[in-house]
């Protein structure tokens, strides 16, 4: 670890990587890409595969595919609609293909390996979140960022969509006066939060729990909302739901002897895509899909409660539910004149019950962006003295909250509509975001406050 603190001013004046999106965009209107991805899962097939390739072709060109599933990387360049070499090894790839831009999607906790490689070839990098998963990979990282020509890119997408963008706009406006706390829980259903405990995110040595991979999103959130970043973090939490918390358990969905009795039973063989890139390629490597949830490998929380204090003094109380009977969130924003509010599938404030097995998919969704069913967000102000006042946002709920194309203009075609509103997220948001989940994890782990800057050579401001 390098022992020298840096600031966000020193990180900014030390870090090529620092400079990420400042007055130009890093890919200049009309330059193609020479573009390599590496782990062709789900995610990398479907978003940063055929999705880019189909919407993006005029300024990416794929050169490369990367994988260690051989059969699961060749259903994947089929499906993606590209020609370019498939690659079992990585280093071979990067020689052969001479990509100048890496996406990485691999398991999360191999992202820093890749991202590592790829700086240090000198490549711009783009990887999905969580940038990493503990604190000595995020080190790493930090310190090819720092000495690296390329830059890096961490897909922070919800600080994209409408709802979020919108909530920055009034904070920043200071409509409830200097902001002091935020109340933000999240709620992931029985369908969606269940999924996460039947893949390799259940096992916190590939996602360093869902406190890295999936709050990586809400963390980041946090410290773009407030505009600081966090100094200690105290948090609890258990696993007391999932894993070996059942009288019964199977080896996984598709062969299990008690589907009659369990309500979380999955039948795979209905998806044709899932089963076609995961349950035909077990052979090569041994990954099942659908997995039992309760089997005892898995060492992750299923509840979660955090307590964050940022270096300007304003404090975050944090919760992540994974077996809600919705899936949605709560934010309510404190200020020294007022308090803000909004909320998203709360069946008893929208007045709406949704089909919870839909909801996500629809989050994925790229095609289309408004539901029929529910027209606008509620945004509630009020005043200390004053009456409430209700601002109606156009609703998006497809394609993250509509961030993620937004997210791929910007870096792609250097389109920023709104420059006052700092979306881009460079390699400093990126540790930042991930650096509370770790730092919550070591928390629990040892029943502790843990402050963020005993982590990495980062000083947080």
């Amino acid at each position: 670890m390098t022992t020298s603190k840096l600031s966000r001013r020193d990180f900014i004046a030390a870090s090529s990587a620092s400079a990420l999106f400042a007055s130009t965009p890093v890919f200049s209107a009309g330059q193609k890409r020479r573009v390599a991805l590496v782990g062709t899962g789900i995610r990398g097939m479907r978003f940063w595969g055929k999705y880019l390739n189909d919407n993006y072709n005029d300024v990416v060109d794929y050169v490369g595919l990367c994988d260690i599933n051989p059969g699961r990387l060749e259903y994947a360049r089929g499906y993606m609609g590209v020609d370019c070499p498939a690659y079992a090894d990585f280093d071979a790839m990067l020689v052969d293909a001479k990509p100048d831009l890496l996406i990485v999607t691999t398991v999360d906790s191999t992202h820093d390996e890749f991202i590592v490689k790829g700086l240090h070839a000198g490549l711009d990098v783009v990887t999905e979140k969580p940038m990493t998963t503990d604190e000595t990979k995020c080190q790493a990282i930090l310190d090819a960022a720092e000495n690296s020509k390329g830059d890096l890119i961490v897909a922070l997408n919800y600080r994209y969509g409408r709802i979020f963008s919108r909530l920055k706009e009034h904070l920043l406006a200071k409509n409830i006066g200097r902001l002091t706390s935020i109340d933000f829980h999240w709620y992931l259903n029985t369908y969606h939060g269940a999924s996460y405990f039947r893949r390799w995110h259940g096992l916190r040595d590939k996602g360093g729990t869902l406190l890295c991979h999936k709050a990586a999103h809400h963390f980041d959130l946090l410290n773009w909302w407030i505009d600081s970043e966090p100094v200690e973090v105290h948090a609890y939490g258990g696993l007391e739901h999932y894993g070996h918390n059942n009288a019964f358990r199977g080896r996984r969905c598709m062969d299990c002897p008690h589907t009659g009795k369990c309500e979380f039973f999955w039948d795979m063989t209905k998806d044709e895509r899932m089963m076609r890139l995961y349950h035909d390629n077990e052979k090569y490597d041994g990954y099942i899909r659908d997995n039992c949830l309760w089997h005892e490998e898995i060492d992750i929380f299923d509840k979660m409660a955090v307590q964050i204090r940022y270096a300007n003094d304003v404090q975050v109380s944090y919760s992540l539910t994974t077996y809600s009977p919705y899936e949605g969130f709560r934010i309510a924003f404190n200020g020294m004149k007022g308090r803000m509010e909004t909320w998203e599938g709360v069946p008893s404030l929208d007045a709406i019950q949704h089909d919870q097995s839909q909801l996500h998919a629809r989050e994925m969704d790229q095609t289309s962006h408004t539901e029929a069913e529910l027209q606008y967000h509620e945004i509630i102000t009020q005043l200390n003295f004053g009456d409430f006042e209700r601002e109606m946002v156009p609703y998006v709920r497809s394609g993250h909250w509509g961030g993620d194309q937004v997210m791929l203009d910007r870096i792609f075609r250097g389109i920023d509509k709104r420059p006052d509103l700092d979306h881009s997220s460079d390699v400093r948001d990126g540790a930042m975001s991930v650096l509370i989940g770790i730092a919550a994890r070591k928390s629990i782990d040892e029943g502790r406050p843990i402050r963020i800057a005993d982590l990495t050579s980062l000083d947080p401001v």
